[in-house]
This record gives structure tokens, sequence and C-alpha cells, in this order.
């Protein structure tokens, strides 16, 4: 008989043991949860949250818009975060193995690889630039102050050229009026010496070396950090998801002391409750908490395999989400509080210097940093935060893509040479980026933002919750959820994730495609063969959907159609809890322990286990272990 021993989901380390050990020593786990909760925090604040969310408040009614954010929040981002958490959770495999839940959507699984791709390489160049930028603040003065340049155009009119500042607003505003072709030197610095921009996405140009150099920092920084695998990031993000908050604290105490800061913080919060009838509000609101929470990227899955399997993802999914939502809030301020004092400076106002994506990160926020003393600290500060916020969020894809290719090949050899892997993963991605380094390489990072990962992440994500609650039934994944969390999913979730939050995925896909417009660049607009190749990498992902499920029909056994179907969409015989020791109720039968087995066993009910114990024989190694109830909590 094993010795009783209350083994604490925490840690999974039994008294008496020095050492905490993996739960799952083949796969390894987090080192605790407080790793796994930074990480995930990390992954979902990422750039958006500084650069989209505060232009799409201000935009969309101010105060106003964050009434349907909160509730999309409410019934659509949670739902589908816990739904993600707890399955990759409860099988302990990557967004690939997941879908022995159901073998034939296993293409849903490839999707979200494809769309990771996709986001891994242009997200690295933006952290490239970041980079680029962060190296050259440091200087005494920054090359985007003035006009002085080679670079330069005649239209340049700097913010500090003028003598004194009230005849500077004076002129600029005259300038304003006069011409409405002034340029500042942040966006002529942005576009004719760091991009130095080609006039058109088909004319490459050359490579810009400095942006190469970088792109090549940021992808030796992400691979060190994921040399162990999850063992590694989980201490790198210590750092990486914790410090972005001090400096968006310092930097908010900086903007709140400017004058007309407060003049910034009224034009990003007014609300203005007429928008709230818009449809185009509701709209923005469903798909930023979608896209800004990291859904059907395959990441979730991913970092939630890594969790021992008695851990309490419903809190984690709850933390992590609120977090996320209130970075974006708290960024508003920091953002608008800047932008409101130079538009104040300027004399003119907040809405003509507001911007958002890379022009407000590289153009719009930096110029407003040059009117502050010691403008080079603030703008280190600025563009290391950026940094940080990109590289939680490319931890998590790299980590995505190299655990579903382990996990699928899922040999001892493999495992052994992970990092060779995620090496091989990281070369990859750089060279995959360098035609985003060339003079054209912004058209085709916006390109890839605006249609690789938008519409398809929607349709990913309905397809999973309607194969889950469907397709393998509601009713087993709650008891699923009970069986690993000691309690089944609360009322709400089950109601949402059956009926509302597809029923938002669902209006999310409608409003994309009523709302679509060919995408621009500023007074670009791209040619045709340019968004046929947008579409291309959008259905890229989506296609492997029905592609993998006609394949898996054609491969299943069974005489009619029917039958090759119900066989096709039938849990494998190996889906289930990953550890022998976890395998109760109905996957006891199909995969019965063997007394080698090193891991102590952990039944979920341990009254019920103790009874059973009299009757079973002893190899079933019932040891009445309490699961201890923290998962309550």
């Amino acid at each position: 008989e094993a010795p009783r021993a209350a083994v604490s989901p925490q840690n999974g380390a039994v008294p008496g043991e020095r050492a905490k050990r993996d739960e799952n020593v083949k796969r390894g786990n987090w080192g605790n949860q407080i790793e796994f909760v930074l990480t995930s925090v990390g992954y979902a604040v990422g750039l958006g949250n500084v650069w989209r969310f505060p232009y799409l408040c201000y935009r969309n009614g101010g105060g106003a818009f964050m009434f349907p954010y909160f509730i999309m929040l409410v019934f659509c981002g949670i739902p589908l975060f816990f739904m993600e958490l707890s399955f990759g959770q409860f099988a302990s495999q990557g967004c690939l193995g997941v879908w022995r839940v159901s073998p034939m959507f296993k293409g849903v699984g490839y999707g979200m690889m494809v769309v990771s791709t996709y986001i891994g390489i242009y997200y690295n160049v933006v952290i490239c630039i970041a980079f680029y930028y962060f190296f050259v603040s440091m200087t005494r003065v920054l090359p985007w102050t003035y006009c002085s340049n080679p670079w330069n155009t005649p239209d340049c009119a700097g913010v500090l050229d003028g003598n004194g500042n009230g005849s500077a607003a004076v002129n600029l505003t005259r300038i304003l009026n006069a011409t409405q072709k002034r340029t500042s030197p942040s966006e002529e610095y942005w576009r004719k010496y760091v991009l130095n921009l080609s006039d058109d996405i088909g004319n490459l140009g050359e490579v810009r070396l400095p942006l190469l150099g970088c792109l090549g920092v940021s992808w030796v920084v992400v691979f060190l950090c994921l040399i162990k695998g999850v063992k590694s990031s989980g201490k790198v993000v210590y750092f990486t998801a914790t410090f972005p908050y001090v400096v968006l604290t310092i930097l908010f105490v900086r903007g709140i002391t400017l004058e007309g800061a407060v003049t910034g913080i009224t034009y990003y919060l007014t609300p203005q409750w007429d928008r709230i009838l818009d449809a185009k509000v509701w709209g923005d609101a469903a798909s930023q908490i979608f896209y800004s929470l990291g859904c059907a990227w395959g990441g979730l899955i991913t970092m939630a395999s890594y969790n021992k399997f008695h851990n309490n993802c419903y809190r984690d999914s709850i933390i992590i989400s609120i977090t996320n939502c209130a970075t974006s809030v708290y960024a508003g301020f920091v953002i608008f509080s800047i932008l409101g004092f130079m538009a104040n400076h300027l004399g003119v106002d907040v809405s003509k210097v507001a911007d958002h994506g890379p022009g407000l990160a590289f153009v719009a926020y930096p110029e407003a940093l040059t009117l502050l003393p010691i403008s080079p600290l603030w703008s280190i500060l600025f563009f290391f935060m950026l940094i940080l916020l990109g590289l939680g969020t490319q931890f998590c894809l790299l980590e995505t893509l190299v655990t579903a290719i382990v996990d699928e090949v899922g040999n001892e050899w493999i495992i052994r040479r992970k990092t060779f892997v995620t090496l091989g993963v990281a070369v990859a991605g750089f060279l995959l980026g360098v035609p985003l380094t060339t003079q054209a390489g912004i058209y085709w990072l916006l390109l890839m933002d605006n249609y690789a990962a938008s519409f398809s992440l929607v349709v990913i994500s309905c397809i999973m919750c309607v194969a889950i609650m469907y397709i393998y039934g509601h009713r087993n994944y709650f008891k699923d959820i009970e069986m690993m969390l000691g309690f089944p999913p609360p009322i709400f979730f089950q109601i949402c994730w059956r009926f509302i939050s597809p029923a938002i995925i669902f209006f999310i896909l409608v409003f994309t495609v009523i709302q679509y417009r060919p995408i621009s660049y500023n007074d670009y607009v791209y040619p045709t063969w340019a968004i046929s190749i947008g579409f291309l990498m959008a259905l890229s992902s989506v296609i492997c959907i029905p592609i993998y499920a006609i394949y898996k029909v054609c491969r299943s056994e069974g005489d009619t159609l029917l039958q090759r179907l119900k066989n096709a969409t039938k849990a494998s015989k190996d889906w289930g809890p990953a550890l022998a020791e976890h395998r109760s109720g109905r996957y006891a039968a199909a995969f019965s322990p063997s007394s080698e087995c090193p891991v102590e066993v952990q039944p979920l009910h341990p009254e019920k286990a103790r009874s059973e114990a009299a009757a079973a024989p002893p190899l079933q190694g019932s040891n009445g272990s309490a699961h201890s109830q923290d998962s309550r909590l």
C-alpha cells in the first residue's frame, strides 16, 4: 500500500520531499503558479494595449466606449480565456495534441499554428524597430527633435524650431491653416531615415541594415529566454511582465504633471452616450477584447498545458483578463496626458495629434517626448517598455510553435533536443522577417497585421467553441472540468460557452465583413495584387480546417459517410488527462495505470477512493490522498 500523503496541488511536491519535482516529468511544468500567471499576463498585454486601445476609446465616444468594452469582456473575453486555459491544462498538450478530443477538428490546431507563425514573424519586426529607437535615444539630443538633418524636407516644421514657445505656437497655427502640408521632424525621421520608405509595396529597395541588426538582436533575445522552454522563460517573465508597469507609472506621473494633460485626458474619457447605439462601437469593443486577450492564437492552450493538473485555471483566467483590460485603460492615461500637453503647446486640438498603431508609437509619442526636459530619458523608458511588452507576447508565440512540433512528434529523441527545435524556429522566423526590414517593409508589416490575423482568428475561435460544446458535448466537458478543478464551471460560464460567446464571435465576424475597407497607409492605397496576397494569408490558416477534416473522414473506418463522420469526431482513445494518476472515472478503464508507475495516484474524491480501496486490488494505488480543496477558493 502506498503511503498516505496529502499532495498539495500547488507544487506537486510530497511533504517530506525536499525538492519540488515536476508532476509531468516528460514535458515539465511551470516552476510555480506565479510564473504561469505572469507569462499569461505578458502574453495578453502587448503593444495593442498601448497603441490601439486608447485610440479606439477616444474615437468611439470616450468613456462611453468602456461600457460595451467591459460587457464584451464579461460575456466573451473571460469565458473564451477560461475555455482555452482549461482545454490545454486538462490534456497537457499543445494546440495540436488537444484535438484528440475530436480528431476531425485538428485542422483548428494547424490553423492556430499558421496564425502564430504570421504574427510571430511581423511582431518581432515591430520589436526590432523599438530596439532601434531605444538605441538611438541614447544621445544628448533626440535625432527627431529639429529639422536641420540631411533627411529633412522644406515642409518640415519642428515644435522646437521657433524662438519662443508663444511665437512658435502662433507660427505653427498659421502654418497649419495656410498649408496642410506641415510634417513633423519625427515623421520625417520615421519615413525618410528609419524606414527610408519606398513609393510602392512592390518596390522593395534595399534592406535597412540597422533594422536587420536589431531584428537579429530581438530574435537572439527571444531564443535565449526560451532556451530551456518554460523553465527559462518562466524566470524571465518576473522582469518582462512586471517592469512595463513600473515604466507606465513613471510616464503616468510625468504625464499628468504637465500643462494641458487634463485636456488630453478629458478627450480620452469624456463620454458621448449617443455613440452607444452605434453598431460600430460594439463591433470595435468586441474585436479589441478578442484580439487583445490572444484567443485562438494557440498560445493560451500551450501555456496552460504546462500547468499542474489540479491548478485552478478558473481563478487565473479572471485575474489575467481583468489585468489585461485594466492595463489598456491605464495606458490610455499615459498616452493622452502627453498628447494633451503637446496639443496645448502647439495650440491645436488634441484630435490633430492623436494617432494609433506604429504612427503613435514611432511618430506622435516620440515627438511629444522632445518637448520634455531630459527627453532622451523618457524616450529610452518608453521604448524599453514597448520592447518588454512585445517580448512577453513573442515568447508565447514561439513556444506555441515549438510545443506543437515537439508534442506532435512526441518521441524521446525530439524532447531531448527541444532546444534545437527552438533554434530552428527562431532562425526561420528571422529569415522570414528579413523582407519586412526592406524599404517597403512597413507596407508588408501592415498587410500582415490587417489580414493574416484578423477574421481568420474569429473563424478559428467560433469553430473551436462549436467543436467542444456541441461535437464533444458540453456535459462531457463540464465533467472534465469538475474532475480537474473539483467543481463544475459556474452556470454563467456554461451559458456563455454554449450560446452567448459563439453568438458574439459570429457578430464580430459579420461586423468585420460589413466594415471591411481595403487597407491603406497614410495616403498610399494598396494595389489589388497586394490585397489578394492579404486574403490568401487570411485563408491559409482557415483552409487548414476543412482540408484536415476531409482527410480525417477519408481515413476513418466505416462503410457509410455518416459512420465515418461519427468515427472522425469521436474522442480518440488517448484523449484525457496525460498522467495515469489523474485518469479516474470514465478515463480509468481506457488507461489502466501500471504498477511501475513512479508517480503517486491522486483520486479526486478521497472519500469515494477509500471506500473503493477495500474492493480494488492494491495495484490501483488508492492511497486516499486528499486533493486539497484549494481550487474552491
